[in-house]
């Protein structure tokens, strides 16, 4: 083989070597690329869906977000937002009744507030209290005359239950704690009034 053909047969290596290489390259841009697609899509779109998306929720507009240390009527039973105390519910579990204008002010800051009857069964209220593991803005204790077993709240959301076992439950703590309709959002869940029990 010539000095000439061995250079030719180098360079033509070294082609398909840069192809190979370049071809590599774009597989791996490709991948990160889905990767980052699919990563937006899970972080960003799927929970700012419309609150449609989640059948039953009922949802309350223009709730106003003054202070006041006076007791309030709420619309809601429990409230779901409106004129509330200057001081917040630490979040956590509860085994009395909170004071709804301290709760709400809870609620103002990305809380879910989760009431329950107060003759719900010990299980059902350990279900209950599983959901706040790990989370700063979960709010769980009974609440007298309930139009259902279980209600979880947020700023201007509600999911009334006739189950604890109900999946839309985990689904409206996942979406709704420090979620988009947090009127003060960054806010903490501590630092207010009352001791949790856990």
């Amino acid at each position: 083989m010539t000095k000439a053909s061995r250079k030719v047969t180098r360079d033509y290596q070294r082609q398909q070597q840069r192809a190979k290489s370049n071809s590599a390259t774009w597989w791996i841009v490709g991948i990160i690329g889905a990767i980052v697609v699919v990563s937006l899509f899970l972080v960003i779109y799927l929970p700012s869906r419309p609150v449609a998306a989640l059948d039953g929720v009922q949802i309350y507009n223009s709730l106003p977000g003054q202070h006041s240390e006076a007791p309030q009527i709420y619309a809601q039973n429990p409230p779901a937002g409106g004129i509330h105390s200057a001081t917040w519910q630490n979040c956590g579990v509860y085994d009395q009744p909170v004071k709804n204008e301290n709760a709400v002010h809870s609620l103002e800051h990305g809380a879910v507030w989760i009431t329950y009857r107060p003759d719900l069964p010990q299980d059902a209220v350990n279900r209950l209290r599983d959901l706040t593991r790990g989370q700063t803005h979960v709010l769980v204790s009974p609440y007298p005359d309930l139009p259902k077993p279980v209600v979880a709240s947020a700023w201007g959301l509600q999911l009334p239950l006739d189950d604890v076992n109900d999946a839309r439950l985990s689904l409206f703590v996942s979406r709704y704690a420090a979620g988009p309709q947090t009127p003060e959002p960054g806010a903490l869940c501590s630092g207010g009034v009352g001791t949790p029990i856990s």
